[in-house]
């Protein structure tokens, strides 16, 4: 896709949510159903499923998705599409490349272990290794860019009001 395709495809998107900003309110969904004889869970993704359950650092097998790791998988994803739009749109060629999510987490805090420890990640880093036409200037302006419009890391950033309801 070059850049005059993403401005067709999205200029009537965002005339739409310039007329009409509720439109713009994108519902997100997500949804497991608990497994009644693991200590895991079935997540329904857009491609299947996927089972997660505890890390190894937990007492699992190590053979089950990881949340952590699916969290990070989430921002690699949208950080590596919202690269490649910001790209387009400014007109660089990508290559090729990876996008790297990297996080630490306390297994202490999630065990009980130590009220102290923290449950959750605490340190994540985001790593571009892009092969592009841009110089290192440009290049930065692409990686602040992403990182401007990336949902899932946003959403890390400044967390959401959250929830939890039994139904």
């Amino acid at each position: 896709m070059n850049v005059d395709e993403l401005r067709a495809i999205q200029a009537p998107l965002k005339q739409l949510y310039r007329d009409n900003p509720d439109a713009a309110r994108i519902p997100a969904h997500a949804e497991g159903s608990l497994d009644p004889n693991d200590i895991a869970i079935v997540v329904n993704s857009w491609h299947g499923t996927v089972t997660a359950g505890l890390h190894k650092a937990g007492g699992g097998s190590g053979e089950l998705a990881c949340s952590a790791d699916m969290l990070l998988e989430a921002l690699v994803g949208c950080a590596g599409v919202t690269l490649r739009a910001v790209a387009t749109a400014m007109g660089v060629t990508i290559r090729g490349g990876k996008v790297i999510a990297e996080g630490i987490w306390d297994a202490r805090g999630t065990l009980a272990i130590d009220r102290a420890a923290p449950v959750g990640l605490t340190e994540i880093t985001v790593k571009f290794d892009v092969d592009c036409d841009a110089d290192p200037a440009k290049l930065e302006r692409m990686i602040q860019t992403t990182e401007r419009y990336c949902v899932i890391l946003q959403t890390l950033k400044s967390p959401p009001k959250l929830a939890m309801e039994i139904v």
